[in-house]
Formats: structure tokens, C-alpha cells, sequence
């Protein structure tokens, strides 16, 4: 299965119960549950049962959202590598942190597996996976616009909602110039992992790809910022952000999301 922009930004535009919730509503949860898994203790075997407790909540809420089993594989897919390989390092490192170590084996070339860096790289990929699964469900459930907007009534400075508004106006353009390059590409019978070809031929193709997208993006800047100051765009310039109440049942949500934590950290003990 191939995601791109578009699909993703779709996936956000489904109704459900979480797709309903305030974007602010849904910025401060995703905060409050990275913040709470980052700050857990780094060598406490507890807070797998404190994280697992969070990812179970957020798998719950990932199925009230009714995403597809096959669109979350696919992200986490994609997200999982980094965190498996910070963790898979931790049993042959020790750690400054970690007074004594307990060797599990000893491999050859005097490498040796320590039971202290093994729970600790376990615990970094349960936070790790705790924080990636609350960024897809933020990500999947609110719309990029919204979310700028969102942030934007939560105080984001005014010079960092415009940054993000452009953002997200021409990520999907550039993503389509990116798009018909490779289009061109392929009807020029070029693929990345065509082994019939010298691999130095396929990297300098790929350095051309990317030189060509990054010159026409700064083509697209200077057209784009020319046609702002043609509308009166100064350094004085607001991002216009409609005002929203936030209602009941989304305040709920937030507490709901502050039990478990709280259930996490003083009843998991």
C-alpha cells in the first residue's frame, strides 16, 4: 500500500467521535502523553506497565476513530525502524548513567549483552512507540489547516502560525511537482532499483531529481512571496483565526486522557 499526501489528508476528514473533538482539545492530549512517557524514570521496569496502559488508550481511541487497520500499518511502518534501531543498540552500550551492569552473553569480539541495557532499550521503545502512536492518531484525526489553527488559538507566536500555514499550502504543491518528476522519470524507463544499470549513474539521477525540485520550490518562493507583497503583506501581517468555543464533551475527552495518566502514574506503583 502506497500513502501519499493526499491520502493522508483524507483520513482526517472521516466522521467519528475523535474526528469531532476540538483540534486544541486534541494538541493538549498528544502533549500531556509525550511529555508523560518522556518524563518517566529511564531504568524502572513499571513504566512498561505505565506505557502500555497509555497505548492501550490511545489504541481504543485510534478505534473510535475508525481509521483503517491498513493505514496505520503502514505508518507505523514506516515510523518503527528509527525506534528499533536507537533500542536494538542499548544491550551492547553501557550507559554512563547505570552503575552496575549484569552480562546476559558475551559475544565474539569481546562484545557483551548487558540485562540493564536491554530493559533499558525496551523502555525507549515503548516511549517511543507510546509517542509515535499519539502523533498518527493527532495527525489522522485533524486536518493540517486545522491543526495550524488550533495552535494558533492555543497562543503559537504569529510568526510561526504563518511559517506553518505556508507549509501546509504548498507541501501538497511541491509534493506534485516531486510527483510529475518522477512521472517523467518512469516514462523515460528510469527506476531507483534497477540493478541493470551502474549504481553511480542512479545516484547522480537522484541528485538531479532533488537539485531540479529544490530550484523550483525557490522559484515557487520568490513567485509566491512577490505576489504576498503585491496584497499588502508586511512584517506587521496577521494569520486570521476564527474563534471557537470549546464544548462540553471535548473537555471531557481532556479528562479522560488526565485519569489515565494519573491512573498510570499512582496506581501503577
Amino acid at each position: 500500500m502506497h500513502i501519499t499526501l493526499t491520502e493522508l489528508e483524507r483520513e482526517t476528514y472521516r466522521k467519528s467521535p475523535i474526528h469531532r473533538i476540538d483540534g486544541r482539545i486534541k494538541i493538549l492530549m498528544t502533549l500531556a502523553i509525550i511529555v508523560y512517557a518522556v518524563a518517566l524514570p529511564r531504568m524502572d521496569s513499571l513504566d512498561l506497565i505505565k506505557l502500555g496502559l497509555l497505548e492501550v488508550y490511545l489504541i481504543i481511541l485510534m478505534m473510535f476513530a475508525r481509521l483503517e487497520f491498513s493505514y496505520l500499518a503502514m505508518r507505523f511502518a514506516i515510523a518503527l525502524p528509527f525506534g528499533l534501531g536507537i533500542a536494538a543498540f542499548q544491550p551492547f552500550l553501557k550507559q554512563p548513567f547505570i552503575q552496575n551492569f549484569t552480562i546476559l552473553y558475551t559475544l565474539p569480539l569481546g562484545i557483551e549483552v548487558s540485562r540493564e541495557g536491554a530493559l533499558f532499550g525496551i523502555i525507549i521503545f515503548a516511549k517511543f512507540l507510546v509517542c509515535i502512536s499519539a502523533v498518527i492518531l493527532l495527525s489522522s484525526t485533524i486536518p493540517m489547516s486545522e491543526l495550524v489553527s488550533s495552535a494558533r488559538r492555543l497562543g503559537l507566536p504569529k510568526e510561526l502560525a504563518l511559517l506553518f500555514t505556508m507549509m501546509v499550502r504548498y507541501l501538497f504543491v511541491f509534493w506534485n511537482m516531486l510527483d510529475r518528476i518522477r512521472t517523467a522519470q518512469k516514462t523515460r524507463c528510469f527506476e531507483i532499483w534497477n540493478k541493470n544499470v551502474p549504481r553511480k549513474w542512479t545516484l547522480e539521477q537522484i541528485g538531479y531529481t532533488i537539485s531540479s525540485l529544490f530550484v523550483r520550490s525557490y522559484e515557487q518562493g520568490e513567485r509566491t512571496y512577490q505576489s504576498m507583497l503585491c496584497r499588502g503583506y508586511n512584517a506587521d501581517a496577521h494569520v486570521y483565526v476564527s474563534r471557537k468555543k470549546i464544548s462540553v464533551p471535548d473537555i471531557f475527552v481532556l479528562a479522560i486522557t488526565v485519569v489515565v495518566i494519573g491512573v498510570a502514574q499512582f496506581r501503577v506503583i
